[in-house]
């Protein structure tokens, strides 16, 4: 019998990878529940609600941080970019440390061709890191 040796990838090995050049700056991948994982590329639609929505929640710079299409750390061995997360103001604004579950205040999904992708991983993903609020907005249903 064959017995195929599986690695979980942490956040930390993950990051020297992106360090070593193994990704390049244009590669969309992430790293969920220590596996690495390309992305879908973003369409029009896609960009456009993205737009949109990141207009709207930029009236709250005062109070909150719009962070889009960036890493938020979820636990030891996921980092997403969501399309959209309102953090928490800091001054620093995170140049430091990258953001964890318990700085978002509200992650934003938008979907048009992973949406049993987001709503069956990536939702209760979030859940289960105690990200306190999010959305998903399905461009198939609501285009």
């Amino acid at each position: 019998a064959v017995h195929a040796l599986k690695h979980r990838f942490t956040v930390s090995q993950y990051h020297r990878m992106v360090e070593a050049g193994i990704f390049g700056e244009d590669d969309r991948v992430v790293l969920l529940e220590g596996v690495i994982v390309q992305t879908s590329p973003i369409d029009s639609r896609h960009a456009a609600c993205v737009a949109r929505l990141t207009t709207l929640l930029a009236r709250l710079h005062d109070r909150a941080i719009p962070w889009v299409q960036n890493p938020v750390v979820l636990d030891e061995y996921s980092e997403l970019q969501p399309d959209i997360t309102l953090r928490r103001f800091r001054e620093d604004i995170y140049a430091q440390t990258l953001p964890g579950p318990h700085d978002v205040l509200l992650l934003v999904e938008v979907a048009a061709s992973s949406v049993e992708y987001d709503q069956g991983i990536k939702v209760p993903l979030y859940s289960r890191a105690g990200v306190a609020e999010g959305w998903r907005v399905d461009l198939v249903q609501h285009g």
